[in-house]
């Protein structure tokens, strides 16, 4: 797996839910619907925007907010791809 991709969805109610997936390959809709997709091959930020708004594309920034809270996907995604730059 490539890419983390995070999406946020508003309930009726207004309240938002965060739906993270983690993936090999980017889809059209993925790149119209989330709010942030990180590649942890190439350690950078193909989208992040929030509510619409651009955010700069900091690698380490917004890496380490989502490492907050994800911690252990991410952590599996960079021991792949660390293992896989020793091997190339």
């Amino acid at each position: 797996m490539r890419y983390l991709i995070v999406q946020y969805y508003k309930r009726p109610s207004g309240q938002l839910d965060e739906v993270v997936s983690v993936v090999q390959r980017i889809k059209t809709r993925d790149l119209q619907s989330a709010a942030v997709i990180l590649d942890f091959q190439t350690q950078s930020v193909v989208k992040c925007s929030m509510d619409g708004v651009v955010v700069p594309k900091d690698w380490q920034r917004i890496r380490d907010f989502y490492h907050q809270h994800y911690s252990r996907i991410i952590d599996d995604l960079e021991k792949l791809h660390s293992e896989t730059h020793h091997t190339e």
